[in-house]
């Protein structure tokens, strides 16, 4: 049961009210940032919220027992806490939000009123759109192990037991030249320092920028492609700014969790966590036919 504050309880039973709401957001890099939807800025819990943005929010909708609620808020892309560069790259992706109902005249009079994680955002313009989604929405992921043909471990972590920290799965290296990187498409680049990698080596792996104004930015590598001299990656998600010539990179290798790929590439079959036997759609919906010599009962793998 939520207690409210004595001081805020006697404002809210008076006559006339001075409430407004504030939203305290945690990004998935640690940073807290502030909003409201007041016209000028207010301090909750020593973090001052600002009124830039002009925030707005629709009604918090929650449902009986565990259904999940939730709610949206808008507003636009007008101050340095919130920037099109920062939504670009994911920083907003998974953040908490944690939402206060304030007594703007003594912000000492403050309730949460409840925590949220910022689902899907979108943008138009210079105006941004977020969904705010309950904490109960994690209780619909599905949870356990999906039986398939191919790896359902990550490359390098406990259940696959690769080391990526050093060895030929994990290289540094720059940027020789940037193209494409403009916009939501896919960002390309060459890059100097992996001329001893075979085309595809990084395909599927992760790509990382070491320095510069997007240090710490992270994407998926859609393609390794060797093209004479030059080594060219495409990025799944381009960084929100070119990079400079000269950028130190980390990339790590890629794995597109086959058997066979685990065997050939990382010599690391006895930790493969899928199951290659495993009879697929066409063989489940196949029936025996006459005269084939298919149906003999033996093995279908020697």
């Amino acid at each position: 049961m939520k207690e409210i504050p004595s001081g805020l309880a006697g404002h809210l039973a008076g006559k006339v009210t001075t409430l407004v709401h504030c939203w305290i957001v945690t990004r998935s890099d640690g940073v807290r940032l502030g909003f409201t939807d007041h016209d000028r800025p207010i301090e909750v819990d020593g973090l001052a919220c600002l009124a830039e943005n002009g925030f707005e929010a629709t009604a918090l909708a929650s449902g009986p027992g565990l259904a999940t609620g939730g709610g949206e808020v808008s507003g636009a892309l007008s101050s340095p806490a919130l920037s099109d560069d920062e939504l670009e790259a994911g920083y907003w992706d998974g953040a908490t939000a944690d939402v206060y109902l304030v007594n703007w005249a003594d912000p000492a009079q403050a309730l949460l009123l409840r925590r949220a994680q910022i689902g899907e955002v979108s943008r138009k313009g210079e105006a941004f759109q977020a969904e705010v989604r309950g904490l109960a929405h994690k209780l619909e992921v599905k949870q356990g192990r999906v039986f398939a043909q191919t790896c359902d471990a990550d490359l390098g972590d406990k259940r696959c037991k690769v080391t990526l920290e050093s060895g030929p799965y994990l290289a540094e290296a720059t940027v020789a030249s940037v193209d494409g990187q403009a916009g939501n498409e896919p960002g390309e680049l060459i890059a100097a320092g992996l001329s001893d990698y075979a085309s595809g080596w990084f395909s599927g792996g992760r790509f990382e920028v070491l320095d510069g104004t997007e240090a710490g930015f992270r994407s998926e590598i859609a393609a390794h492609l060797v093209e004479g001299n030059d080594v060219r990656l495409s990025l799944w998600q381009a960084p929100p700014t070119p990079l400079a010539i000269g950028t130190a990179i980390r990339v790590i290798a890629g794995c597109d969790k086959r058997f066979s790929t685990c065997v050939a590439k990382f010599s690391n079959s006895v930790n493969f966590q899928g199951f290659p036997h495993m009879p697929g759609t066409d063989f489940v919906l196949s029936y025996p036919t006459r005269n084939t010599g298919e149906n003999d009962g033996s093995a279908l793998v020697s």
